[in-house]
């Protein structure tokens, strides 16, 4: 890398420290001290086979939180490559210059609107009806939430290495246990116990197209509800009427594309992984679905799943137009009227 280049990447990791500095504290302490053992992993360069000390780690651990401190004041850095500088959410132009590096760089908001960013090598890029799909691999920078793919305007960023390291994750604490649920449904599809990485690399091939379906339809939602969606995400802060219309947005997204096209292929392994990944919000807001997963699990009767899928669609649509109504209340009282709304529409 040149000395351009390498001055570029460690301004886009100093934002990505801004960030965590101002938002490291979102998590609870079991989320927090997880993210940070996978995020020192990835920077140290360690394969998932080598066990981490807890000496190691709190020493790490203990010096980036005092980089934070000394961080957390701190206005993001613009960008400078080529001569230029930007500013570092300028991302279509910053793109236009690292494309011919063979970089793709990233910076939007993630839940809690906390400032996401990263950059990576690009594999490769596709334009399919309209919306352009970056797919990065290994990543020179990033934050503390690294999430495998994001959707900003027209772009897609899916980010093959942070998908690789979160199923390395679900199949370690899986492990623990290993219980007779929908991840381990997944992963009995590949030889993990004699091929860790061949297995590795075979599941983030084909559970990538899983969350691409996603993406594409967290795209033809952004399309229907626009900026005052994003308004209204700004509105509800860090409440959980948040989280809640999220989630009502990705069942959306998933009812009307990523699960249609599952069905349709009739592919038991990629259904067990979206079953196995659903948690949290996604998971209470939408209890028919595993029901249904299970009975279909028994009987192997597709059409079960069609049923409940186009039931689905129509229910998250018609729910997400209804959370736009709130966009004229203020903040507050419109936090606990989609709290009281999402509630009674549990599906």
């Amino acid at each position: 890398m040149n000395g351009s280049l390498h001055q570029f990447c460690c301004a886009v990791q100093k934002n990505c420290h801004i960030s965590d500095a101002r938002h490291g504290t979102d998590y609870g302490l079991c989320t927090y001290l997880l993210k940070m053992r996978e995020f020192y992993r990835w920077e140290n360069g360690l394969d998932y086979n080598t066990s981490l000390t807890n000496e190691s780690v709190g020493e790490w651990l203990t010096a980036r939180e005092a980089l934070w401190e000394t961080l957390s004041e701190d206005e993001f850095v613009p960008l400078s490559i080529e001569g230029l500088e930007f500013d570092p959410f300028d991302v279509e132009p910053i793109n236009s210059v690292l494309e011919s590096f063979g970089l793709v760089y990233s910076a939007g908001y993630g839940l809690k609107n906390k400032p996401l960013f990263f950059l990576g090598h690009l594999e490769r890029r596709e334009n399919p009806g309209g919306v352009s799909v970056w797919v990065a691999g290994r990543e020179l920078a990033r934050d503390l939430m690294a999430p495998a793919a994001m959707t900003q305007g027209d772009h897609i960023y899916i980010r093959q290495e942070s998908f690789r390291r979160l199923l390395w994750e679900k199949l370690d604490n899986w492990r623990w246990h290993r219980p007779d649920n929908a991840l381990g449904r997944a992963f009995a599809y590949y030889d993990f116990e004699d091929d860790l990485e061949g297995a590795l690399d075979q599941m983030v091939e084909k559970e990538l197209e899983t969350v691409m379906l996603h993406e594409k339809g967290e795209y033809l939602a952004g399309q229907t509800l626009g900026q005052p969606w994003n308004d209204l995400l700004i509105g509800l802060g860090h409440t959980p009427a948040e989280l809640m219309a999220r989630a009502v947005r990705d069942h959306w997204a998933d009812c009307q594309v990523t699960l249609p096209a599952l069905l349709k292929r009739q592919d038991a392994a990629s259904i067990h992984f979206y079953i196995g990944g659903l948690s949290g919000m996604r998971e209470v807001l939408y209890p028919g679905l595993k029901s249904v997963y299970e009975q279909w699990h028994e009987s192997d009767d597709w059409a079960l799943l069609g049923d409940c899928v186009n039931e689905g669609a129509a229910h998250w649509s018609s729910l997400a137009g209804r959370l736009l109504d709130f966009l004229k209340l203020p903040p507050g009282q419109a936090q606990e009227e989609i709290k009281q709304l999402v509630e009674i529409n549990i599906l």
